[in-house]
């Protein structure tokens, strides 16, 4: 019964139940947030499935810590983000390049796959090796827009950057990776 009425919240009133010490609540927000969270952290966090993990822990652990800060008007997701976000930039700064780490291996064997789904495997590959060669800012918007599904004004609000800002960065993103992905292009495609 608790549930349902919990599932109805927004997040912004589940984290006011947080600042009152409700772990039900920091519990639903975790069920809402914590798939696409420990995505984008894989993704920033060279691919280290056990790093984004700990990552992951460690947000909520932050947001635990950090409740009372939290101001209801804000929205929580940006909030949250920004926090990840800035999780990811120290994690930088502490190592500095990890050039040595080659692309990751993929997730799937491609063997016994059918063709569409091999097609689609080979893109993703394609696509995850585009953004190696990304520079880490721009994997973040990558991730922040395409990932974490996030519009342009909370993408601004985590970079603390004007929305034109990121339109701009989006547009040359985008630029870029056409040009890794100039194979899987249409015009390109075997008929």
């Amino acid at each position: 019964m608790f549930f349902d009425r919990i599932g109805k919240k927004t997040d912004e009133e589940l984290m006011q139940q947080v600042q009152r010490g409700d772990d039900r609540a920091l519990t639903a927000l975790y069920e809402r947030y914590g798939t696409r969270l420990l995505r984008y952290f894989y993704r920033m966090l060279w691919k280290d499935r056990e790093r984004a993990q700990d990552f992951l822990h460690d947000l909520f652990v932050k947001v635990i810590e950090n409740a009372t800060r939290f101001q209801p008007e804000r929205k929580f997701s940006t909030w949250l983000y920004s926090i990840a976000h800035n999780m990811c930039k120290n994690e930088y700064r502490k190592h500095a390049f990890r050039k040595a780490h080659g692309p990751a291996p993929p997730d799937e064997s491609v063997e016994n796959l059918g063709y569409a789904a091999l097609q689609d495997q080979q893109f993703k590959n394609a696509l995850d090796s585009a953004l190696e060669k990304l520079e880490e800012a721009d994997k973040h918007l990558f991730t922040l827009r395409y990932e974490a599904e996030l519009n342009l004004e909370e993408i601004a609000a985590i970079l603390e950057c004007p929305e034109g800002t990121v339109k701009s960065r989006l547009f040359y993103l985008k630029k870029k990776l056409a040009g890794y992905l100039g194979a899987y292009h249409p015009e390109n495609a075997m008929t």
